[in-house]
């Protein structure tokens, strides 16, 4: 895996120690990750959802919430279901890794390490996860928006946005090619395939509800021609 692969690659690191914080996150940069770096467990729920990391290296004691119960609830997500997450902890005893491993984690490693086995242990996390995922072959993501194509959720900024069928489907095809302009009679045989009678506005109809739904202008109009996602 090249560090151009891993630009595509999202960690998310949660950890009360502000020193541990930064040593992992400079040891990562290093590797051109996508680094996200938190103390607090609330935040690193909402960071979760935002990002959709490939990785959470998760402490146990974390302010608001705590590691094992960070985790026990993200793994009640389906959209979590293929992240790795690997708690990062002082925490010695058989029975904390225990109850970290029972509660959805995938590994557990104890402090201190050496940056050369953090990395080696974070290419063995992503490996797995690759194996998986093989890096969201079912996400698209576009500026502020994230769309799972394989949970049929829109996530624009914080909010998680519902939309009907059609609708998610023009999205995703939109947005799989940013900036390619789409003729009309492309995206009715992609999206009405399938023999549907409609109207001759009904793709204007569509576009028009999905950017009131999801609150951005970046689909574009070409006049003449079709509609595009500008990005």
């Amino acid at each position: 895996m090249t560090t151009e692969d891993n630009k595509r690659i999202r960690i998310l690191l949660v950890d009360n120690d502000p020193n541990m914080l930064e040593f992992m996150s400079n040891t990562l940069l290093k590797g051109n990750y996508n680094v996200y770096a938190t103390s607090d467990g609330k935040t690193a729920i909402q960071q979760a959802f935002k990002l959709i990391p490939h990785l959470i290296m998760l402490d146990i004691m974390t302010p608001t919430i705590g590691g094992i119960a960070i985790c026990k609830y993200l793994r009640a997500y389906s959209t979590f279901e293929k992240v790795t997450i690997a708690f990062l902890s002082d925490q010695n005893d058989d029975q904390t890794q225990i109850t970290g491993l029972d509660a959805g984690g995938d590994d557990y490693i104890v402090k201190p390490v050496s940056s050369d086995f953090f990395v080696a242990k974070v290419r063995s996390l992503l490996r797995r996860t690759l194996l998986v995922t093989d890096i969201d072959p079912d996400e698209i993501r576009r500026k502020n928006i994230i769309i799972s194509k394989a949970n049929y959720t829109v996530l624009c900024g914080d909010n998680l946005i519902p939309l009907p069928r059609k609708e998610f489907e023009l999205l995703c095809l939109l947005a799989a090619k940013p900036n390619r302009v789409f003729r009309r009679d492309e995206i009715y045989d992609a999206i009405w395939g399938d023999g549907t009678i409609v109207g001759n506005r009904t793709i204007d109809v569509h576009v028009r509800r999905l950017r009131a739904h999801i609150g951005i202008n970046d689909i574009k109009t070409i006049k003449g021609v079709g509609y595009k996602f500008e990005e």
